[in-house]
């Protein structure tokens, strides 16, 4: 994994006037939907900053703009208005082949729902996106097969998604999510279908990852148990963060499952 990591050292050598301990930086952000007949206000000027190794999460009710927060500070829906840094590079400024690169280098993505392909195995999955980005086969295998190791899965390399679990396959997911050593992993609902057995497996995994590779998250999720694992809460309501809760190191630790 440390192969990657230094392929992309010319890249944060250029931001190095950037605040080493913030990561992604977004001012003024709103982002507006507008289908001809309904115009909805999703984000109205979010003002955030997520500092490198920290775990977030984004909670509040349903349709308050949390999973449309992600989107637009992953690049993945452009913002109306306010500027959104990640590592000091304002992805709405890079054309359109570049904003995809740098999507695919520097970050990870968890998603509910899996989102494998059913006729791959476990390790082409993951390896699928290193080899469409043109890294070679053996290489592409390897990277693979240790990001299976990170989570445990390296005995089920082999299968394909309809032989394991939910959990196997969310660690799947999360495999593929940093095979390419990225800088932040951007995980929405990643517990979402998921029993509260296998819920606190794959939180609990997350965490350790967090710990001990210095991964930066940010969680969108339902789960307060979920949310007590990590660093902060950010609490969203109608379009706007409300509300910052920083997690005590006793609420960090695995919930009890009473």
């Amino acid at each position: 994994m440390k192969t990657v990591r230094n392929r992309h050292a010319g890249a944060e050598e250029a931001h190095r006037h950037v605040d080493d301990g913030v990561i992604v930086q977004a001012s003024g952000v709103h982002k507006t939907y507008d289908t001809g007949q309904v115009r909805v206000e999703a984000l109205k000027g979010i003002d955030l900053s997520l500092r490198r190794g920290e775990m977030v999460a984004v909670m509040g009710p349903s349709g308050c703009g949390k999973t449309t927060l992600l989107n637009c500070l992953s690049g993945i829906d452009e913002i109306d208005e306010g500027q959104v840094l990640i590592e000091g590079v304002s992805l709405a400024e890079l054309p359109d082949r570049a904003r995809t690169r740098y999507r695919a280098e520097r970050m990870g993505f968890v998603f509910q729902f899996y989102n494998l392909m059913p006729v791959l195995s476990a390790v082409e999955n993951v390896e699928m996106a290193l080899l469409l980005a043109g890294r070679a086969t053996r290489e592409a295998r390897q990277l693979a097969m240790e990001a299976l190791s990170l989570v445990g899965l390296a005995e089920r390399a082999d299968h394909v998604p309809e032989e394991m679990s939910g959990g196997e396959r969310q660690r799947v997911t999360i495999a593929r999510a940093l095979v390419n050593d990225p800088a932040i992993v951007w995980a929405d609902e990643p517990t979402g279908d998921l029993d509260s057995e296998t819920a606190e497996d794959v939180t609990t995994l997350m965490r350790r990852l967090n710990r001990e590779r210095g991964l930066t998250f940010l969680i969108v999720t339902h789960d307060i148990a979920v949310g007590r694992r990590t660093d902060r809460i950010l609490r969203m309501l109608d379009g706007r963060v409300v509300d910052e809760q920083r997690m005590e190191e006793a609420d960090v630790r695995p919930s009890d499952p009473a």
